[in-house]
């Protein structure tokens, strides 16, 4: 007896825009070639006033005209006041219909097998809940920078090694390392996802929930294949390029009562998400001691030589290792001075 022919996956597009009319016309296009063609895109306009939503209605209405393969429907959410990105992605997201659903941004543009590469994954693995892709870097005008995302994230071979091989919680409670605009995911995610907390940008949200909700390794895995062009200009709201070292200077030493306040608060959020919705337990638990961490490190004394035990105690433990960027922090941690309200 053969068992029954499995469906194939249906994808939904979620696209969120904001005067977005310089670019989109290329990225709709790109998206509207896809083979499996999504059957809709959901676009969440925040209060465009450049005629962005009118080139999607066009695009769309023509390549229904012109080719009958295309068959991708269009839902229009509009926002006035806008909504801001997270949660404009947020309430698309929870408009979406389809087994699978792809974040898009407005500007970027697709490779032609982009989903058709990402819905094979999908297919063959049933624990997979998130797929996010490397990218090429390109300017405005669409010219190729020599770089790709993962490169200008310096992304280490331990966390390309977990990402690849599926141990993304890892890689994860070090550093963010998964862009919307490469991530393609389950429509099951969102019931443990949803609503996403203001102090989290959609993409980490959904990548943390995602690897801290499996049963075992393998819910979140990376491609480590450019499947976008990732276009880089002035009015990107998250972009992506090598930090300088002017900028690594100035990461190291922002103020204190500000940065590590904000990461206690979100690991909280996170291990709180993860136990209401009854994560597994080991996971549970490195969502819980990331947090110990976090909240640890926000408590370290105003006076830089008076943290100098906690932080040392901290990386014998292994606890920069494991929950924040190792060296990276434990030097961050050291120079990073106390405001004025700190110090008080």
């Amino acid at each position: 007896m053969t068992a029954a022919p499995t469906a194939p996956l249906t994808v939904s597009v979620v696209m969120c825009t904001h005067n977005g009319a310089a670019f989109i016309a290329e990225q709709v296009e790109s998206i509207l070639a896809q083979r499996p063609s999504p059957i809709e895109i959901v676009l969440g306009d925040d209060d465009s006033r450049d005629g962005t939503v009118e080139i999607v209605e066009r695009l769309v209405a023509e390549a229904q005209a012109a080719d009958s393969a295309v068959t991708t429907e269009l839902s229009v959410r509009r926002h006035s006041p806008p909504l801001g990105v997270t949660a404009n992605f947020a309430d698309a997201l929870a408009h979406a219909r389809g087994d699978l659903i792809a974040l898009s941004d407005q500007d970027d543009v697709w490779m032609p097998d982009k989903l058709a590469v990402v819905v094979d994954r999908f297919a063959h693995d049933p624990q997979l809940q998130l797929v996010h892709t490397d990218a090429r870097l390109i300017d405005q005008d669409g010219n190729p920078l020599g770089g790709t995302l993962l490169s200008a994230l310096e992304i280490t071979t331990q966390e390309k090694v977990d990402l690849v091989a599926g141990d993304a919680q890892a890689a994860l409670l070090r550093r963010n390392l998964v862009t919307g605009a490469t991530v393609v995911l389950r429509r099951g995610l969102l019931e443990p996802a949803l609503p996403i907390p203001g102090e989290w940008v959609h993409d980490e949200w959904l990548a943390a929930v995602a690897a801290g909700m499996s049963e075992q390794a393998g819910a979140v895995r990376l491609i480590p294949r450019p499947l976008i062009d990732y276009r880089q200009h002035d009015a990107n709201q998250i972009g992506a390029r090598r930090p300088r070292m002017s900028d690594r200077w100035a990461k190291l030493t922002e103020p204190r009562d500000e940065r590590q306040p904000r990461l206690a608060q979100r690991t909280q959020q996170l291990a709180d998400r993860l136990r209401e919705k009854g994560a597994p337990a080991v996971r549970l638990a490195r969502a819980e001691a990331k947090h110990a961490h976090e909240a640890a490190r926000a408590h370290y004394p105003a006076a830089r030589p008076l943290r100098v035990p906690a932080i040392i105690g901290a990386a014998v433990r292994g606890r920069y290792g494991r929950y924040s960027r190792g060296g990276i922090d434990i030097v961050r941690d050291l120079l990073q001075p106390a405001t004025e309200r700190q110090k008080r």
